[in-house]
């Protein structure tokens, strides 16, 4: 079974779950139940999780002239911080903007290009733009069945009194404005790599007046299991979403989901 067949049979919804938001709307519910004695998913899964960052084509070419190893470089210019403020919540935003890719792209068989870390300047600082996106393109001459989907995501693993799902939806009303500017920053890392085909199927989806597709939008809330609180989570209200009827609602709950977060990063530095 590869790494990402074994991401998909860890991330379990709870389908007996009956959660929905204050106005109505379903919330899907996923137990997430990693075995971090697993040593070769988890290490495949680091290098998936290094390479967001650092291709490992390039770490070489990255650390000449530094002084630093692989571990060193990664761990010190490249990964947000374990312990200095804000890195730790960076850390933990960064993980769960990734495991929601990974759901869409592995789960849900979008494609999900991943450019958004690579180019940071501050490693303790998040991403500008939508937290995820993800496109399905059908035949080329039928654009007006391609599907765009972008997702907002937002960790609690160790704050237990913020409703994070609501934050996300906040955040998703953003993303229709956002939206032109994320997919030409994902363009622009496609030229920058000389890869064509990449950058074309994002042209798809610049132009919606000539190249109309569906968009969708989600929101997702990432917990352990400690900080998990349904009836704050029931709180939720979407009625102000441009997008309420449609909404993708998802949250995602683990057992000590900072450790993991901790050990992937880790991983992902030691075995470079």
């Amino acid at each position: 079974m590869t790494w990402p067949q074994k991401i998909a049979e860890w991330l379990v919804e709870e389908k007996e779950e009956n959660l929905t938001t204050v106005d109505g709307k379903p919330i899907k519910v996923f137990s997430f139940n990693y075995d971090s004695n697993d040593c070769e998913t988890m290490s495949a899964w680091a290098k998936h999780f290094r390479n967001h960052y650092c291709s490992d084509d390039l770490i070489d070419k990255l650390i000449s002239g530094t002084g630093l190893s692989k571990t060193d470089y990664l761990l010190d210019i490249k990964f947000p911080d374990q312990s200095i403020i804000p890195g730790p919540s960076v850390r933990a935003g960064d993980f769960s903007e990734i495991l929601v890719a990974d759901y869409l792209e592995f789960l849900l068989n979008y494609w999900v290009p991943r450019t958004r870390y690579s180019n940071k300047i501050n490693r303790n600082s998040s991403p500008m733009g939508s937290d995820i996106i993800g496109f399905k393109l059908f035949d080329s001459n039928e654009t007006n069945r391609d599907i765009l989907t972008v997702i907002e995501a937002k960790a609690s693993y160790t704050n237990t009194t913020e409703n994070r799902l609501q934050k996300a939806i906040d955040d998703s009303k953003k993303d229709d404005m956002r939206i032109a500017e994320s997919l030409n920053a994902i363009k622009q890392r496609f030229i920058e790599q000389n890869d064509n085909d990449k950058k074309q199927r994002i042209e798809r989806f610049q132009n919606p007046a000539d190249k109309p597709y569906t968009k969708f939008y989600g929101a997702a809330a990432l917990f352990s299991t400690e900080t998990y609180n349904e009836e704050l989570i029931r709180t939720s209200n979407t009625s102000s979403h441009l997008a309420s009827n449609s909404l993708m609602l998802i949250v995602v709950k683990g057992e000590r989901m900072m450790n993991l977060v901790n050990e992937l990063y880790r991983r992902a530095a030691n075995e470079a």
